[in-house]
């Protein structure tokens, strides 16, 4: 194994530990810190602590479908992302930093969340950002993490097609 992908390796592995570990340990401190349905105020007026749960994915999709199918659905749409992430890092010749971090941070995301349905059903989410009456979905460590993933990916498409190599590097 080249000594270039042996460092992809180690640090796709070093950002997605931190990433999951960090986001489980919050949603451990939500849980334990916060009653069910709950909130703290943070910052008035922007941001609460809340502690939620949500049976769909982003924005709630799915949530009210039959948990059957739900907790199956998403659970191996999750399965299969992280098996993809993998075999794109095991057998990518070369790889740039944004699509590095972007697939070490959506896999972090993927498995932090998908922790959660494991073993609860459901997500666990606490971060409620609001401006007055608007109130952004409440959300959590991996989902951050997914959508910086995804944008850092977007990143190095982008880059690539200004430079004229579509192809993930």
């Amino acid at each position: 194994m080249a000594e270039s992908r042996k460092v992809a390796i180690a640090v796709f592995i070093l950002i997605a530990a931190v990433t999951v570990a960090t986001d489980q340990f919050t949603k451990h401190l939500v849980v334990t810190g916060i009653p069910f349905n709950h909130s703290l105020e943070v910052i008035p007026g922007l941001v609460n602590l809340v502690h939620a749960r949500n049976p769909g994915a982003a924005f709630g999709i799915l949530a009210g479908s039959e948990w059957q199918f739900r907790s199956l659905f998403f659970i191996a749409v999750s399965v299969a992302a992280l098996v993809l992430i993998i075999v794109f890092i095991v057998f990518s010749e070369e790889m740039d930093g944004y699509l590095l971090v972007g697939y070490s941070l959506f896999f972090a995301g993927a498995l932090g969340n998908l922790a959660d349905r494991i073993r609860f059903g459901d997500v666990t989410d606490f971060l409620d950002v609001y401006w007055r009456g608007l109130h952004w979905p409440a959300f959590n460590v991996a989902d951050s993490a997914l959508c910086a993933g995804a944008f850092f990916i977007f990143l190095h498409f982008l880059r690539a097609r200004k430079s004229g190599s579509v192809q993930p590097e």
